[in-house]
């Protein structure tokens, strides 16, 4: 099982990008993106729409404890991924991570607790980027290019021109 946690949400300044991670993990094939900071019941009815009408069985939570949350994963034999660019990098690290492990992703400062927390702190690059990016490099290199097939209500038919759905 793959986790998402995206910490330090901010409603008015995250709503994109954080509904972005969440709708890129879900694509990329991560199982459950875990919403941390202020609440946003908005965010969650959205991926919950695409879940509904795209497919697949993918869960979105709010959680405002996300320090203890992480460390009840820990004991539940979880490896803590931090993607952060200060960290190592994640092409010469990424065969190491098996079985279960929650992908940790900043928005506003990550406290120091993180990092310690973490039992990898991986960068896709060691330079400013966006985590979208970042997670869908990392998502993408983890599975190979091999994505889950979704059988929603919605089945977009690829095109040259135009939108087909089957």
């Amino acid at each position: 099982m793959i986790e998402i946690l995206r910490l330090g949400h901010r409603i008015v300044r995250d709503k994109r990008i954080s509904t972005h991670l969440a709708l890129v993990g879900r694509a990329f094939g991560a199982d459950k993106f875990i919403l941390c900071g202020q609440k946003d019941d908005v965010i969650l009815k959205t991926v919950n729409s695409v879940v509904s009408r795209f497919g697949g069985s993918y869960e979105i939570v709010y959680e405002k404890d996300y320090i203890k949350y992480l460390k009840e994963k820990k004991k539940k034999g979880f490896k803590i991924v931090h993607l952060t660019m200060y960290g190592l990098s994640f092409k010469k690290n990424i065969k190491k991570l098996k079985g279960d492990f929650v992908l940790v992703l900043g928005g506003e400062k990550v406290p120091p607790e993180i990092y310690e927390l973490a039992d990898y702190n991986l960068s896709v690059t060691n330079q400013p980027h966006s985590e979208v990016a970042a997670l869908g490099v990392f998502l993408d290199n983890y599975f190979s290019g091999e994505y889950k097939k979704f059988d929603g209500k919605i089945r977009i038919k690829p095109s040259v021109k135009g939108k087909e759905f089957y």
